[in-house]
């Protein structure tokens, strides 16, 4: 991608290793790289210590030797493995494209499943080999709105609203478990009746059953990115005043401190998605690790068994 800053390391800690948030803490969660191509606005890893700066890609091109590695020394192996909670997989970056297929490809060979979350375009090589393993791929896709020019805004480099909802439509074609991450919703901006409810039918075309949702949340660093990088300053304070009473909720085990809406104004707006969803004949689920003063659930995820291949368990190499 042009204006994108692609610079190739070497990881040396460990790979196979959970995230920090709980509903992510049984599985392993890998990130092939440090800041990320689609350069959202309300990225969370904005705000990380690591954070390279817009623009800037660090790739860790070794990653697929690691996970060979330590699968070698691994007693009981993984059932699955989750890409990527901090950046995404399908960033339009060709070697983070390829490194990707080359990790996909091997870990179903040796009957290990994958999930990943994504706003990005699924290259038709990628889906091909997702569509040929079915029951071992489940897919959560992000998707805020509907309307083109908020997309444009706060995710500029994601893939096209109507490229996702096709690739939500095949997945579930194809077999593949998918589901939809309505996240985040950005309070005074895609909250209103009309947007969500015509998002949801949207979703509803596509075949979606379940959808996940959570919250815009703000640490110091993302107020001043969006501070920054929203021109209409309706928008901009329309979206940031709706904080200025916020709650402090931690999460990761409590590492991490982030302002949310109160608990009352956060309840509203999940009920009225909710509700809209319900329409559509669509499950709501909300993220107990984010809203722990609302929701007790876990990611959908921390219960999924990917089905193990007919011919049972492959040799690793």
């Amino acid at each position: 991608m042009k204006n994108t800053e692609v610079v190739k390391k070497h990881r040396k800690t460990a790979v196979l290793t959970p995230s920090q948030l709980p509903c992510l803490a049984t599985f392993p969660t890998v990130n092939l790289t440090s800041g990320c191509a689609h350069g959202c606005l309300y990225c969370y890893s904005r705000s990380y210590s690591q954070y390279p700066g817009d623009g800037n890609v660090i790739v860790y091109e070794n990653v697929l030797e690691k996970i060979q590695t330590e699968l070698r020394r691994k007693r009981v192996r993984p059932k699955f493995v989750y890409f990527s909670p901090s950046t995404d997989i399908f960033q339009p970056v060709d070697f983070v494209l390829e490194l990707a297929y080359g990790i996909f490809a091997f870990l179903l060979s040796v009957d290990i499943g994958v999930a990943f979350i994504t706003k990005g375009t699924i290259p038709d090589k990628h889906m091909a080999l997702f569509e040929a393993h079915p029951q071992r791929v489940r897919a959560q896709i992000g998707l805020i709105t509907l309307s083109a020019e908020i997309a444009a805004l706060f995710e500029p480099h994601c893939a096209p609203i109507d490229v996702r909802l096709r690739q939500i439509a095949k997945l579930n074609k194809s077999g593949i478990e998918t589901e939809v991450r309505l996240d985040p919703i950005l309070p005074g901006i895609t909250d209103d009746e009309d947007q969500l409810k015509a998002l949801l039918e949207a979703l509803h075309q596509a075949g979606v059953k379940e959808i996940t949702l959570n919250m815009l949340y703000l640490r110091p660093a993302l107020v001043e990115v969006l501070r920054r990088k929203i021109p209409d300053a309706d928008m901009r304070e329309r979206l940031l005043r709706r904080y200025d009473h916020g709650v402090k909720i931690r999460t990761s085990g409590g590492k991490f401190s982030q302002t949310a809406l109160p608990s009352a104004e956060r309840a509203e707006i999940f009920g009225r998605v909710i509700r809209l969803a319900a329409e559509q004949g669509i499950k709501c689920r909300g993220c107990g690790c984010m809203n722990p003063d609302l929701f007790t659930g876990h990611c959908s995820l921390s219960n999924w068994a990917p089905t193990p291949a007919e011919t049972g368990q492959m040799q690793l190499f």
